[in-house]
């Protein structure tokens, strides 16, 4: 019998790529070497664009695909513009070549009321105290709002990153963020949605960014997983919620199971049901909605999988392909 007044919803969403969809990537690319090959500059930029918008239209079809499988929740890829931000293509206007292609892209995906949003590569950090990698950062930044206002859709908290590096230690590297987030272009800085990683920077750090910058933080249960044996979960949920409370878009987090054993920072290729059904008790009660993205080696195989799994608790309730609701009493209510 469900049990709770207040059941939660969540959407569950994959990262870039379908593994039921063929010759369909999104992130065709072009090296270097063959773009110096060939016979001169403005051959190679035509060239970067056919890939690019061949990317973009392949995008189309994985939201085509994501709608027919019910999935309301997708990750685009950062690699969608080929060698862009590289000096070999420096001045190159990528945006007015993919404009009508973005249009219909963004068209797409509003008329299906998705949710979508970028996760930058790794070496994409802003709390370096070298001025190179921190205008690199600024430039790559600047390239995914692109892509958002091409597909015109509010950049406001579409864009994940980690915290960075850790050479000044911990405290130096959470201060230099600080400091480095001023000076970054306000547009930009409400772009931006901070994760916990798996290596430097737990879950209390990503908070105190967080809750000191007015950043709405993407809690990542494996990385948690991996940091913290006997932390207080509901106490940090808590606080990751209250992150979000001026953000348009519901709380999203992350799931991933390891690979080889608890410590594994390695994604294995499926989702452990258990492990998120266990997550959930401790939280129900919390929020009304969530956002659940899937970061497994089999993509969208993953979610259906996941979906299959969580339908043999008797508490959890299909709502939909890609969505389920959670029918517990509310642990955080009542504590």
């Amino acid at each position: 019998m469900l049990q709770s007044h207040h059941p939660l919803k969540v959407r569950f969403g994959y990262v870039a790529m379908s593994q039921q969809l063929q010759h369909a990537s999104p992130s065709q690319t072009m090296t270097v070497k063959q773009f110096t090959e060939l016979a001169d500059r403005e051959a190679a930029i035509r060239k970067l664009e056919r890939i690019a918008i061949s990317n973009v239209e392949n995008c189309m079809r994985l939201i085509k695909h994501n709608k027919a499988e019910g999935i309301h929740f997708f990750r685009l890829s950062s690699r969608l513009v080929p060698l862009v931000n590289h000096p070999l293509t420096d001045g190159w206007k990528y945006e007015r070549a993919l404009a009508p292609y973005l249009e219909e892209l963004g068209n797409l995906i509003t008329k299906n009321k998705m949710r979508v949003d970028f996760h930058p590569d790794h070496f994409v950090v802003l709390n370096s105290s070298s001025k190179e990698v921190f205008q690199h950062a600024l430039k790559q930044l600047l390239y995914h709002y692109k892509l958002l206002k091409g597909l015109n859709i509010d950049p406001k908290h579409r864009c994940v990153l980690h915290i960075g590096g850790k050479k000044q230690g911990v405290e130096g590297g959470l201060e230099q963020f600080v400091s480095n987030f001023a000076d970054i272009p306000i547009a930009l800085q409400e772009m931006l949605i901070l994760e916990n990683d798996d290596k430097n920077y737990a879950i209390e750090d990503a908070l105190y960014l967080g809750e000191k910058l007015g950043i709405p933080v993407v809690f990542d249960l494996h990385h948690f997983d991996v940091h913290h044996k006997e932390k207080d979960l509901q106490t940090l949920w808590t606080r990751v919620v209250e992150t979000w409370k001026h953000s348009p878009l519901p709380v999203k987090m992350h799931i991933s199971s390891p690979k080889d054993g608890p410590s594994d920072r390695a994604h294995a290729d499926y989702i452990d049901a258990n492990r998120f059904e266990r997550f959930v008790q401790v939280i129900q009660g919390s929020v009304r909605k969530m956002d659940v993205m899937i970061e497994a080696k089999q993509k969208d195989l993953a979610l259906i999988k996941l979906m299959g799994d969580l339908k043999e608790f008797s508490l959890v309730k299909e709502v939909s392909q890609a969505e389920m609701e959670f029918h517990y009493e509310d642990t955080l209510a009542r504590n």
